[in-house]
């Protein structure tokens, strides 16, 4: 096959050039939403290290190995910078959030934003949480067909209005928002990216324009008064310098933190429900667990549920909700002694070490396993197991997420128990985030 270099390394540095395929945009893109861990694997037996895909109509380099992620994550020499990158990829829809910041920008925006994750606030938030999420998810419905990925998103835009919002909003509200949320995300993977009437950019465009109505509107009732949700405590918050937010920023950062607290939450929890419906000894290992403990989980007894933490991060490692970290180099710079230039884009794709055999024994096999504290396959190298991103940009709602997950998966074990057909094998969608294509249809019976 025909190599071709994304760049020639200049002359005495020992560098050595990045090499890909050469074949059509579209041809490659399609192959990686078809089916990326087969596209990853050859593309590591074809290029080693480090190669590059071509993809709406620029070129990415990947780095195929962790020491490459790592570089790429803790950025030292701040070659990369995130916002050219993301800004081109969902900056029209989620522009100003803390993914889309680089630099002194970035870590006074993070400062002031971790106000609302100190342990004081993530306490009161799963202490909020327990009563509603179990009333929620005792309403799921039974028999066979249950679409799980639906009943999760459900449940997690609830939870959301409910702990970040502090809003009661009517069903017709609630679905309208995050029908505008999901058209956001799905427009930041569209091929085509031109506000045309009818495409998934211009119904991005849109939905962007409604969320910010929505909380233009109630900000000024969050100003006004401090209550213990995240809209509030962003609107209050002070970093050590005394610095605050401004409107635009509360609007921007809510945006931003609403869609990734229920998306990247929904598509954890539907992948759990697969392998532990697909694995049912897990499935009844993790339930035994569950009614061995209390039936609210408090911030004590959250790391007891050993065997839910186990399946939750063998399920981020087979399919983590947010596919790569997105980057633009910034100045000439070089990942595993492979050169890279000025203004070439660059994604640390998580897939590439979850499923790379050098770091972890058998990947395609469910096997939670492997995070025992004797086996430890995550520990091989530090980014082999990088759900959550890595460095300054480092998930923010990291702990809040696993809290909201144990609590909803507890509940449901406790609740229920759920199978799907012998045999089956979800088909994944990774045009945007991975979801399942038919929802997951599970059979669900009470206990």
């Amino acid at each position: 096959m025909r190599h071709v270099q994304l760049a020639p390394a200049p002359a005495g540095s020992g560098l050595k050039p990045i090499q890909g395929t050469g074949h059509p945009g579209v041809l490659e893109l399609l192959r990686f939403f078809r089916d990326p861990v087969k596209m990853v694997g050859s593309r590591r037996e074809e290029f080693g290290d480090i190669t590059y895909i071509k993809a709406f109509g620029l070129k990415f380099v990947i780095p195929l190995t962790p020491d490459g992620s790592q570089l790429v994550a803790m950025n030292r020499q701040k070659a990369f910078a995130a916002e050219p990158a993301w800004g081109f990829l969902i900056g029209p829809f989620f522009r100003r959030g803390i993914l889309l910041m680089d630099f002194e920008e970035h870590r006074h925006h993070r400062l002031i934003l971790q106000q609302a994750f100190t342990n004081t606030h993530i306490k009161g938030y799963l202490q909020d949480m327990q009563p509603m999420l179990a009333e929620r998810v005792a309403r799921f419905p039974v028999g066979d067909s249950i679409r799980l990925l639906d009943e999760f998103k459900a449940v997690t835009l609830d939870l959301a209005l409910a702990i970040f919002l502090g809003l009661d909003l009517p069903r017709a509200e609630a679905d309208r928002i995050n029908r505008a949320f999901i058209d956001c995300v799905n427009a930041g993977m569209s091929i085509v990216r031109k506000d045309i009437p009818g495409t998934k950019w211009s119904r991005g465009l849109a939905g962007r324009a409604v969320l910010e109505e929505f909380f233009y509107r109630h900000l000024p009732a969050k100003r006004a008064a401090q209550t213990p949700d995240l809209f509030s405590v962003l609107c209050h918050a002070q970093s050590e310098d005394g610095h605050t937010f401004t409107d635009e920023d509360v609007v921007n950062h809510m945006i931003f933190v609403l869609m990734a607290a229920h998306d990247t939450s929904t598509i954890t929890l539907t992948t759990m429900a697969y392998y532990m419906a697909r694995h049912p000894e897990w499935q009844r290992r993790a339930r035994e667990q569950s009614r061995s403990l209390p039936p609210e989980i408090s911030y004590d007894t959250l790391g007891e549920f050993t065997i839910l933490d186990a399946i939750m991060k063998e399920s981020l490692r087979l399919n983590t909700p947010v596919p790569g970290l997105a980057r633009r180099a910034i100045e000439d710079t070089e990942i595993d002694g492979h050169f890279v230039p000025k203004g070439a884009y660059v994604s640390a794709i998580a897939m590439v070490n979850h499923h790379n055999p050098a770091l972890w024994s058998d990947p395609e096999t469910f096997d939670p396993g492997r995070f025992s504290p004797e086996r430890s396959e995550d520990k091989s190298h530090r980014y082999a197991w990088m759900p959550f991103g890595g460095g300054v940009h480092k998930c923010i709602g990291l702990y809040f997420a696993q809290m909201e997950i144990k609590t909803i998966m507890h509940n449901l074990l406790l609740r229920y128990e759920w199978s799907v057909p012998e045999g089956y094998h979800w088909k994944l969608d990774n045009t945007t985030l991975p979801v399942p294509k038919d929802h997951l249809p599970a059979r669900l019976r009470a206990l």
